[in-house]
């Protein structure tokens, strides 16, 4: 994958692929066969303001279709949007495509948008998406508000009027918080996130549980969906398993089509067991570990010593090497390879190589200031093959610092982000982040601002803050890439994420399917999966 497509600043339009243009070939296979894949069991409800993690991320995205979508590559499309056009970047010019309908039969109109990005951004929704509407006029983190930068001219015309020029602003519109909703979601918002009615490529099964909450969820192709995304099968049925090896078996025996993350325990065969179909290509996502500034030792000047001494007694190299097989990179940033303004050399990397004697030494540094006791801990989810390289993690902490040190291992992701969300941690936590669209702008903001709804461990720096900010009124994409660099040096000081490596793609496929790509975030482009 090369660097992401990005709008220029010059152009500041993006028109064309209206509704009805159909990228997918002729489909080979029976268009009425339902797709199987894994998944995870939904953080919340399907409210589309309120998903921010990748298994609810994966339904919400089949399920509802936006101003635009994201290819393979990462480069925005079209999708309800006819064009979104602006002379300076501030005041953006929406037009609708006519004829996008939910899948009760209502009109997707200019309100659509306006109505739920709007529950999305009031303060007392609390909504863990909210902080994507921060840029729009009329948005209070503090108190309850409306967008008044939104104006609806007509059904199929809306403006929206930014705080400061975004030349970028296209680029987050496919990602689920920008999605549209039906007049009923207002109706009874409850009701709506467990059998949302959206307008994408699929919807809900009809028959009753189909979703089947720690089970999995099935979903039918929309039959009124003229998109882009055209499936060219009959539906998906997303799994959601405990543990990965179970998964890689079951696409071995036939009786799943399509994996996405392969077992740690399959990555030294899984090419050699699936060599038509095997994949191991870069995307967006970042593995971190946090350490939560709540807990004693970890905050002011103590906890900037050790989490340094941290991350340089962690080596990378050996544990991608020997754990990983090639399918990780050691981290230079917090963001991805793949996304355009990546750096390999910013100011204060050095911090996550591996280097031990300095490690020790600002260990002794913060012992000095409070001793540290007991046994630190590292946090993860056992339904996602995280426990090989936290354990190799943890013993390389071990070996280098000489302190106690173990895994603390939860049964699923849910409960490990429960603990998270309520400030129960003992130690460290797993920390990843996928992509919800290409931009280094989105792996830094929602983790690391000040209240943001992924800052679950309450990192807070007026510097950082305002660095970021002076990146989302650049009035280039070039400005507002330098200024994102910059923050990230604040962040390789603070270290409120131990960055550790970003993670290829790594997924197998049944021959049962054929036309499996992977996206630019690792997400397979489900609808162009054929079937028999």
């Amino acid at each position: 994958m090369g660097a992401i497509a990005l709008v220029a600043a010059s152009a500041l339009a993006l028109t064309g692929c209206a509704a009805g243009d159909d990228e997918a070939s002729s489909p080979s296979g029976d268009t009425s066969a339902i797709v199987s894949t894994n998944g995870s069991e939904p953080q919340n409800p399907l409210i589309t303001t309120n998903t921010t993690e990748t298994g609810g991320g994966k339904i919400a995205t089949s399920l509802f279709a936006g101003l635009v979508s994201y290819d393979a590559d990462g480069a925005i499309e079209n999708e309800v949007a006819e064009s979104i056009e602006s002379d300076d970047a501030t005041t953006w010019n929406v037009t609708l495509e006519e004829g996008w309908t939910f899948t009760n039969g209502e009109p997707v109109t200019s309100q659509s948008f306006v109505d739920a990005w709007n529950y999305g951004a009031k303060l007392s929704n609390a909504q863990s998406a909210s902080y994507f509407f921060d840029n729009i006029v009329g948005y209070n983190a503090e108190a309850d508000s409306e967008l008044t930068g939104i104006t609806v001219e007509d059904d199929t015309h809306f403006t929206v009027e930014l705080i400061a020029p975004e030349a970028d602003w296209p680029l987050r519109l496919g990602y689920t918080a920008y999605m549209p909703w039906p007049t009923v979601a207002l109706e009874d918002i409850e009701a709506f996130g467990e059998n949302p009615i959206g307008n994408g490529p699929y919807m809900l099964a009809e028959e009753e549980g189909s979703w089947n909450h720690e089970v999995g969820i099935s979903l039918v192709t929309n039959p009124d969906y003229d998109g882009v995304r055209k499936p060219v099968n009959g539906g998906l049925e997303i799994k959601f398993y405990t543990d990965l090896d179970g998964a890689y078996a079951d696409v071995q025996s036939g009786n799943l089509d399509v994996l996405d993350a392969v077992p740690d325990s399959a990555f030294e065969t899984f090419e050699s067991d699936f060599p038509d179909s095997a994949v191991n290509q870069p995307a967006a996502i970042f593995q971190g570990f946090n350490m939560p500034y709540y807990l004693e030792h970890w905050s002011g000047e103590e906890g900037k010593l050790r989490r340094a001494a941290l991350s340089m007694s962690i080596d990378r190299e050996q544990i991608t090497d020997v754990i990983f097989q090639g399918t990780r990179t050691p981290a230079t940033d917090f963001t991805s390879p793949v996304l355009d303004g990546y750096s390999d050399s910013l100011e204060g990397s050095e911090v996550l190589e591996f280097n031990p004697e300095e490690a020790k030494k600002l260990w002794a540094e913060a012992d000095k200031i409070s001793p540290y006791t007991g046994t630190f801990d590292i946090a993860y989810n056992s339904d996602g093959g995280h426990q090989a390289w936290v354990d190799a993690v943890i013993n390389s902490v071990k070996n280098t610092l000489g302190i106690e040190a173990t895994g603390k291992a939860y049964p699923t992701f849910a409960a490990a982000l429960a603990d998270r969300d309520a400030n129960k941690l003992t130690g460290g936590t797993r920390a990843g982040w996928q992509g919800d669209y290409p931009s280094l702008y989105n792996f830094l903001a929602p983790l690391y601002t000040t209240g943001a709804g992924s800052n679950y461990e309450d990192y807070s720096s007026e510097e950082f803050d305002s660095t970021l900010a002076e990146g989302t009124k650049a009035s280039t994409v070039e400005d507002a890439i330098a200024k994102y660099q910059d923050a990230q040096e604040i962040l390789l000081e603070d270290l409120p994420t131990i960055p550790l490596w970003y993670s290829n793609v790594v997924g197998v496929s049944a021959d049962t399917v054929s036309n499996v790509t992977f996206g630019w975030d690792s997400v397979p482009l489900y609808f162009a999966i054929t079937k028999g």
